[in-house]
């Protein structure tokens, strides 16, 4: 349903971001480069239009080319993680620039390597200074979840529209689906809270 699909696009723009939030923050200047190309475009575009792309433009150019055939739940999926990615690839970036130099110089003088530095040192602390920002995406992605309509994903919105066109009671239909969404990401909001106090730095 489009509870997995929102869960599947929140694992995979967590591993997205990562990835190109640590890329970010390289010295290579082709990796570097590309890294910031992909968060800057992605950014740029709004998230229906990539919901499109995905469902309108990936998914046939796989299937012609490879004989990939993505259901409307994996297209929405390519496109949520792809489009949120970028704005979780930026968050990271933040995070582990926020960490001062001294701490890898620290690691580096013990004997780590650059990476063991970055997964033992400093990614550890950038994930607690992260976790506000990636918790408001996600809710941003539980509402985006809506878009996901426009390729005929069964979600909420859909379901209220289908009420509505059936019923004619629009009013019920709409608020019910607004309700719905709302208590939703009051509950994230809350689990996000939650997990904030229990890994927040000491100051």
């Amino acid at each position: 349903g489009s509870v997995g699909a929102l869960l599947v696009s929140a694992l995979l723009a967590l591993i997205i971001g990562l990835i190109f939030g640590l890329l970010r923050v390289q010295t290579n200047p082709v990796l570097y480069a590309v890294s910031t190309l992909y968060v800057e475009v992605v950014r740029g575009i709004p998230l229906l239009v990539i919901l499109l792309y995905a469902g309108f433009v990936i998914s046939p150019e796989l299937r012609d080319t490879f004989g990939i055939n993505l259901s409307d739940e994996q297209e929405a999926v390519l496109g949520l993680s792809f489009g949120y990615g970028a704005f979780i690839a930026e968050i990271f970036r933040a995070g582990i620039q926020s960490i001062s130099r001294g701490q890898m110089e620290a690691a580096r003088s013990l004997g780590m390597s650059y990476p063991q530095g970055m997964r033992y040192v400093v990614l550890p602390q950038a994930v607690r200074v992260v976790l506000p920002p990636l918790g408001n995406d996600f809710i941003s992605m539980l509402k985006d979840s809506a878009l996901i309509s426009v390729l005929a994903l069964p979600d909420l919105l859909q379901l209220g529209r289908l009420y509505v066109s059936r019923t004619f009671r629009a009013f019920e239909g709409y608020n019910t689906v607004a309700i719905l969404y709302l208590l939703m990401t009051l509950f994230l909001s809350m689990v996000v809270r939650v997990i904030e106090r229990r890994t927040r730095l000491p100051h």
